[in-house]
């Protein structure tokens, strides 16, 4: 599943980088997804609606196996 995942961020990436922001996988288990938001994404306020509305949504609607996406 983690190469799944890197698939589909790898398709997200290039809309936080245009923004001066990042995404690194940290860790899959059991359907929850462990990402680390770089750059100006990691102080961004606007970083937890990035997360669950963009990426997790995307992540969700390619893997329907994924529970849920959290920032560590």
């Amino acid at each position: 599943m983690r190469d799944k995942v890197e698939a589909v961020l790898e398709q997200i990436k290039p809309a936080l980088q245009a923004d001066g922001g990042d995404v690194e996988l940290v860790d899959v288990t059991n359907g929850l997804v462990k990402l680390k938001l770089t750059g100006a994404c990691s102080g961004c306020p606007m970083s937890a609606i990035t997360l669950k509305m963009g990426i997790e949504r995307a992540l969700k609607q390619q893997i329907p196996e994924i529970k849920e996406v959290v920032a560590v």
